[in-house]
């Protein structure tokens, strides 16, 4: 039996706030005092190491459930699937939805289920849940309805990973600049037809050493607002961040990637969560030093320039992007090799192989 997956969908919100859009805003370090870099200096440097140029947030009252309701309905009518006969309903996401007016998560009931409701759904043995394992959470839903095909228990899944990151940001954090909104989903059905799908995958969750302290929800770096407000934000050891993942990743998706018994030189693309340009060219071209060679130019498909780093999304929109429109001279082919792979916080890695 093979897992393949049969049909993509992707919400990319409308709004667009560039990198200039920052410039009137009071930037702070972590222990509350004012950064005395000028603006204009701090956004040049965050744009030359993340990449970013430009990021995609939610207007009104639209919320993370909304986002994924429309990838997955995408996705559905991608690969042409009755949405009755959908056994599982899985949304991978970080803070839930949360309003436009009011910073309070909501995840009650789950997204899964909001989403089920929103599709009309009737069938009650279509079972809906939430999986929260940071950034790689879109990943891991894969390879938790891969098992559950491989179980028997299931023909037909659907996966989502969808966040609202914009409403969770402190704008007098530098970091602020690096979240992004977006939504993307995938059919994935057992297959027998040939020996296409996922061929392995690798996961792994360090905390040993205060490793799930790394990405946190935290108080503003405002010194006020951190005194007089009990309002908490998306936070972030940059540096802890980046040593970790070029530490640990390479080895992981090397791990997952020698099971596959593929060879490297038939690897064509590598879509990696987009968190950070410099960071993501830096862990492809250890991967590939582990196999004493160098990444080949095209095989890294990045759109983080363009829609920030969305979290849980990144990778399925991405691949939904590249997947339906060659985006930015990417495209995948029949029998293609590829690679998803992720890290994030708790701090979770994790790594699929997978055939066109």
């Amino acid at each position: 039996m093979n897992y393949k997956i049969t049909g993509t969908g992707s919400c990319i919100p409308d709004i667009t706030k560039k990198n200039t859009e920052f410039l009137n805003n009071s930037f702070y370090d972590d222990d509350g005092n004012q950064i005395e870099s000028s603006n204009p200096d701090i956004i040049e440097k965050f744009q030359s190491i993340t990449g970013i140029n430009e990021r995609k947030y939610v207007s009104g009252k639209i919320k993370s459930s909304d986002l994924a309701a429309v990838a997955a309905k995408k996705a559905i009518e991608d690969s042409k699937i009755d949405q009755e006969s959908l056994d599982y309903i899985i949304v991978a996401h970080n803070f839930g939805d949360i309003s436009c007016d009011s910073t309070q998560i909501d995840t009650l009931p789950s997204l899964a289920s909001k989403v089920k409701t929103i599709l009309k759904i009737r069938n009650p043995k279509c079972v809906a849940y939430d999986i929260i394992c940071g950034c790689p959470g879109w990943v891991e839903g894969v390879i938790q309805a891969k098992s559950f095909i491989k179980s028997g228990m299931a023909n037909k899944c659907l996966i989502i990973g969808s966040d609202t990151l914009s409403r969770v940001y402190d704008s007098n954090d530098r970091d602020s600049m690096i979240y992004a909104d977006g939504s993307g989903a995938i059919i994935l059905e057992s297959d027998k037809s040939d020996n296409c799908g996922i061929l392995s995958h690798n996961s792994a969750t360090y905390t040993f050493e205060g490793e799930n302290e790394f990405i946190y929800y935290g108080s503003s770096y405002h010194p006020e607002i951190n005194k007089n407000s009990n309002q908490k934000y998306i936070k972030m050891q940059g540096r802890k961040v980046y040593e970790f993942a070029l530490t640990n990743v390479p080895a992981a998706m090397k791990d997952c990637f020698d099971e596959s018994n593929c060879k490297i030189e038939n690897l064509k693309k590598i879509f990696i969560h987009q968190a950070n340009k410099k960071m993501d060219e830096a862990i492809v071209k250890r991967f590939y030093r582990l196999y004493k060679t160098s990444p080949p130019v095209d095989v890294l498909p990045m759109n983080i320039e363009e829609y920030g780093n969305s979290s849980v999304a990144t990778i399925p929109t991405l691949f939904d992007l590249v997947k339906k429109s060659d985006y930015q001279g990417h495209k995948l082919n029949k029998g293609d090799l590829i690679m998803f792979a992720s890290v994030g916080a708790g701090m979770n890695i994790n790594a699929i192989t997978y055939q066109i």
